[in-house]
C-alpha cells in the first residue's frame, strides 16, 4: 500500500466488531525491544540510528515474516508534521515517535493491525491491536513476530532482569497490554472515581484515549498492565484480563441502573446529543467525542435504532485535527476544522439513516 492508502484507509479494529465490542473498543499489546550492540535510542548517533532501520527492515522483509504479511516502512523524515499526525490519530504510532521526526521509522501490516515502531523511546515498539476485547489473540499475534524479529535480531537481555528497555518500569518482560473502553455508566452514576482507584492497587493503571498524559474524552479509558518485572506474560495478561471483565460488569450494571432510574433523564441527554450532531454547523473536538459517546450509549441501550455502533470508533479518528486536514487537504485553522468536523458528522449520520 502506498503512503496515500494508508492515510485514508480505516485500520481493521476500526471496522470491525469483537467480543464485547458494545463496552470494549480495542485491545492493544505493545512490546518493547532493544538491540544489544547499540546505545539506548537517547545517546543513539545519526548513523546508528540509520543501521537500526535497515537491520529491522531486513528482518522484516524476511520469508518467515513475509508469510504473516507485507509490511510498508515509512521514515518519519519523509513525511509531514500532519501525515505522522495522522498516523497517531489512528493509533498506529505514538505521540513520543511523531515528535522525533528526524531518526525514527515504522513499519505497517496492510490492514494496519501491526505495527513496528523504530528508534522511539527503545529500539523496537511492536504493536497489535484487535478490535473488542481479545487480549489473548493480540498476544499471540505480537508474540509470534516478536519471535521472528528475535530469530533476526541480537536482542539486549540480561538473565537476571530480563528485556532490557530505556525506561526501567519496562525492563523484564517489556510487555504493555491494554484495553481501551468505553464507560460512560460508571461515569454518569459517579461511580468512575472508586473504580479507578481499585484498578490502581492492582498494579494496573489507567489512561486517556492516547495513553499517558492524554485525556479520557468521550468516556474512553485505556486499562494497562503497570508491572513488567517480576510477573510473567501470562500473569501479566490473567491479571489484566480478569480486571476487565469485572470493569464489563461493573459498567453494565451501571446502565442497568440508569434505565431503570432515570431513563427520561438519559434519554434526553442522549437524544439532545444526537440532535446537536446531525444539525450542528460547528463543534469542537471535546464536545464531538462527549455526544458521540452519549449515541453510543444510546445505540448499545437500544434507545437508538438506525445508527451504526461503530460510529464511536469511526468518528474519534476521522474527526481529529490532523485527519480533517488530510481529508480536506489543506491546512486548516481551528475554527475551520470545527466548521469541517461537524460537516462529517452530519453526513456520516445522515448515511446511516439513508440505508433504512
Amino acid at each position: 500500500m502506498s503512503i496515500h492508502e494508508f492515510l485514508n484507509t480505516s485500520p481493521t479494529w476500526m471496522k470491525e466488531d469483537g467480543p464485547e465490542s458494545d463496552i470494549v473498543i480495542s485491545t492493544r499489546i505493545r512490546i518493547a525491544r532493544n538491540l544489544a550492540r547499540y546505545p539506548f535510542p537517547v545517546l543513539l548517533t545519526d548513523s546508528d540510528a540509520e543501521a537500526i532501520v535497515e537491520e529491522v527492515r531486513k528482518a522484516l522483509s524476511s520469508p518467515e515474516m513475509q508469510r504473516i504479511g507485507k509490511f510498508e516502512l515509512f521514515r518519519s523524515r519523509e513525511l509531514s508534521d500532519v501525515e505522522r499526525q495522522v498516523f497517531v490519530e489512528k493509533h498506529i504510532i505514538s505521540p513520543a515517535l511523531a515528535e522525533e521526526d528526524r531518526r525514527s521509522a515504522f513499519a505497517v501490516l496492510g490492514n494496519e493491525s501491526v505495527s513496528v515502531m523504530i528508534n522511539e523511546e527503545d529500539h523496537l515498539r511492536i504493536q497489535c491491536i484487535f478490535p473488542g476485547f481479545q487480549v489473548r489473540n493480540a498476544w499471540l499475534s505480537a508474540s509470534r513476530i516478536d519471535d521472528i524479529l528475535e530469530m533476526k535480531l541480537d536482542y539486549a537481555f540480561d538473565e537476571k532482569y530480563g528485556f532490557l528497555t530505556s525506561c526501567p518500569t519496562n525492563v523484564g518482560t517489556g510487555i504493555r497490554a491494554s484495553v481501551m473502553m468505553h464507560l460512560p455508566g460508571l461515569v454518569l452514576t459517579n461511580q468512575i472515581n472508586r473504580i479507578l482507584s481499585a484498578i490502581s492497587q492492582v498494579g494496573l493503571v489507567v489512561r486517556g484515549l492516547y495513553g499517558e498524559g492524554s485525556d479520557a474524552t468521550g468516556n474512553l479509558f485505556q486499562v494497562s498492565n503497570q508491572i513488567t518485572l517480576g510477573q510473567s506474560e501470562d500473569e501479566i495478561l490473567e491479571n489484566l484480563q480478569g480486571v476487565v471483565k469485572q470493569i464489563l460488569e461493573h459498567e453494565r450494571a451501571a446502565r442497568n441502573q440508569l434505565l431503570r432510574e432515570n431513563r427520561e433523564a438519559l434519554e434526553d441527554r442522549i437524544w439532545r446529543s444526537y440532535g446537536i450532531l446531525a444539525y450542528a454547523r460547528k463543534i469542537e473536538s471535546k464536545e464531538s467525542m462527549q455526544r458521540l459517546s452519549d449515541i453510543k450509549l444510546g445505540i448499545d441501550l437500544h434507545l437508538i435504532k438506525g445508527v451504526s455502533a461503530g460510529i464511536l470508533k469511526e468518528l474519534m479518528v476521522m474527526t481529529r485535527p490532523a485527519f480533517l486536514q488530510k481529508l480536506t487537504g489543506k491546512e486548516l485553522a481551528p475554527g475551520e476544522r470545527d466548521w469541517r468536523r461537524a460537516s462529517i458528522i452530519r453526513e456520516r449520520l445522515r448515511s446511516d439513516s439513508a440505508l433504512q
